[in-house]
């Protein structure tokens, strides 16, 4: 329980505010810590715990930094930071910057049973890292102890341990523009996450398109976000924006909010928050979770920027959401969809702020055996729907390219390039990474889509996407069919393409977490669908009924449709899953 005397931080700054306009992440907490503005973190009952000041972060970093530099650290070593959505993580990821370190975010465990396989991963991280010290506090101890055995030299310090180092009298040197601010891991699927190199120059860049040209934050704007500090998203986005902006912001553990989302839309009601983003899947658990006795005393009306970060984005899903969360005030003109990835800091675009959802409208058939994306004529008998995720942030750069690298005209769907002064500087320990970005500065996302008057329509994954007898077919729209079950919520599905079964030719699978117990209903459920699928699209498909939590999901909350396909080719064939990815 917090103490009475407890109070948030204002949201009226102190200070003229300034879009994250410094050379490195050490000036810009410098100038925030001559306001009033900070970060304060509540309980799962939304009760204020932690109030972080700004001036007070800068003040134990800086304390923070000159007793990591006690232990002989040198200037870009890395340091492994557990990083849970406390104000000791933050104050140990800016004791780095401070120190010249680099600051390696990394998850903690978001589930029961998870304890072995959370340690293999932890392991393998540092192992890939090779930090010089791993801070945590004390919850974690023993899972880093245990996931640091084999891994030599190794500080192990819980966050009081930091404390208790000998505070040195070192000159603390501002960074240069160029030095590494941080590593962020990937929530890649189908191979071990990679580390993605982003200097204080690529940070800096990122943040004031994003608070400048992309949200257009204000003065007296105030965020509040429930996203791991261990993913882009919360860590660019949620973290390093406020500070690099002078903004106050609220925070709820993910594990909290999973457990009780509508905290979310309470705590932004309470302290009339303006600005939230979060992928798709977490304004679905709200949509599910609420009942009109949640909706009491909840008013949305201050909250004029709702994010929507992960792609590709349900139109459906958000056009629910703002239908039903009208009556308590939302605005659905709040929404606005965007699209990043760590290795480009975060954000690439946002789209038009005030402008709500906009979609385009698409022939399936075409974009399937064509990859075109052309407006439904009358001859078209289905459509396939895509969010407007706008256009390239200032100094940044969207290209289409074709499978040989040849940019395509608009409505043509290829592969995503990005460029501009955000991407990274390559993959830690991938020296040819490193080369490319140097030698081009393109990058290939992995990600297929389409632009339309300058504004990017993702489409989805390459590595997901369904070629079944010459079509293209984009897993989500199977799962989209799936979803219109009535017991079946957004997420619950998982549609990929069984390429092993070479006798009865290429197989779709489709996987459904659902809660049906009837066996005759389960029964139905599975006829129903396999009959809407073949009229739909004119393939069968295989359908799988698992239990509740059984589809695996990338940090961002994305569907891992690679590791889907890993888990079932492994039951079904008993391959190693080297085997199954080298398939």
């Amino acid at each position: 329980m917090a103490p009475l005397y407890m109070s948030k931080t204002s949201s009226t700054q102190s200070l003229p505010m300034r879009y994250a306009d410094f050379p490195s992440l050490i000036e810009a907490l410098d100038y925030a810590a001559g306001g009033n503005t900070g970060m304060n973190f509540y309980d799962r009952r939304n009760q204020l715990v932690t109030v972080l000041e700004y001036r007070i972060l800068k003040e134990r970093a800086i304390a923070g930094a000159r007793r990591l530099l006690s232990l002989n650290f040198k200037k870009g070593d890395r340091v492994a930071l557990i990083a849970e959505t406390d104000a000791g993580f933050v104050e140990a990821f800016f004791a780095c910057q401070y120190a010249g370190l680099v600051a390696v975010p990394l998850p903690i465990p978001m589930g029961v049973g998870q304890r072995k396989s959370y340690i293999t991963k932890l392991h393998e991280l540092l192992s890939n890292c090779q930090p010089v010290a791993i801070i945590s506090s004390e919850e974690w101890l023993p899972l880093v102890s245990d996931a640091s055995i084999g891994i030599h030299g190794i500080h192990i310090l819980s966050n009081n341990d930091l404390d208790a180092l000998p505070e040195n009298e070192i000159e603390l040197q501002l960074p240069s523009p160029e030095d590494i601010a941080y590593l962020q891991y990937t929530s890649g699927s189908t191979r071990f996450p990679r580390g993605v190199i982003i200097t204080h120059r690529a940070a800096m860049s990122n943040l004031r398109v994003i608070s400048h040209d992309g949200i257009k934050l204000r003065s007296g704007d105030r965020c509040i976000s429930w996203l791991p500090f261990y993913h882009d998203m919360g860590l660019v986005g949620c973290m390093l924006t406020p500070v690099a902006t002078q903004v106050s912001v609220d925070y709820l553990r993910t594990q909290d909010f999973a457990m009780r989302p509508m905290q979310w839309l309470k705590l932004i009601s309470k302290n009339r928050c303006t600005i939230s983003v979060a992928p798709p899947f977490g304004y679905d658990l709200c949509l599910r979770r609420s009942n009109d006795n949640e909706l009491a005393d909840i008013d949305l009306s201050s909250w004029r920027v709702a994010g929507v970060g992960a792609e590709p984005i349900s139109a459906a899903l958000l056009s629910q959401f703002g239908k039903y969360f009208s009556k308590v005030n939302f605005d659905s003109q709040a929404f606005m969809p965007c699209y990043g990835l760590a290795e480009n800091t975060l954000a690439v675009c946002f789209a038009q702020a005030d402008s709500g959802l906009q979609v385009d409208n698409v022939d399936r058939a075409v974009l399937e055996y064509q990859s075109k994306a052309v407006k439904p004529g009358k001859k078209t008998r289905a459509i396939s729907t895509f969010v407007n995720c706008g256009k390239a942030l200032p100094q940044h750069h969207i290209e289409i390219r074709s499978d040989k690298g040849v940019r395509l005209p608009d409505r043509k769907v290829g592969h995503i390039f990005i460029s501009g002064p955000s991407l990274m500087s390559g993959y830690f320990q991938d020296a040819a990474s490193q080369e490319e970005i140097r030698a081009h500065g393109w990058m290939d996302t992995g990600d297929l889509g389409y632009l339309l008057d300058g504004c990017l329509f993702v489409t989805g994954r390459k590595k997901d996407l369904i070629i079944i007898r010459g079509r293209n077919i984009w897993p989500q729209d199977i799962e989209y069919v799936a979803e219109l079950e009535p017991e079946i919520h957004s997420g619950d599905a998982i549609a990929f393409v069984n390429t092993h079964d070479h006798d009865d030719g290429d197989r779709i699978i489709l996987q459904i977490q659902c809660k049906v117990s009837s066996e005759e209903r389960r029964a139905q459920i599975v006829h129903t669908l396999m009959a809407h699928i073949q009229s739909e699209f004119g393939v069968a498909v295989d359908i799988e009924l698992l239990p509740p939590h059984s589809l695996p999901r990338t940090s961002s909350g994305k569907p891992a449709r690679a590791e889907a396909k890993k888990r079932y080719l492994s039951a079904l064939t008993g391959l190693s899953p080297q085997a199954e990815l080298a398939g």
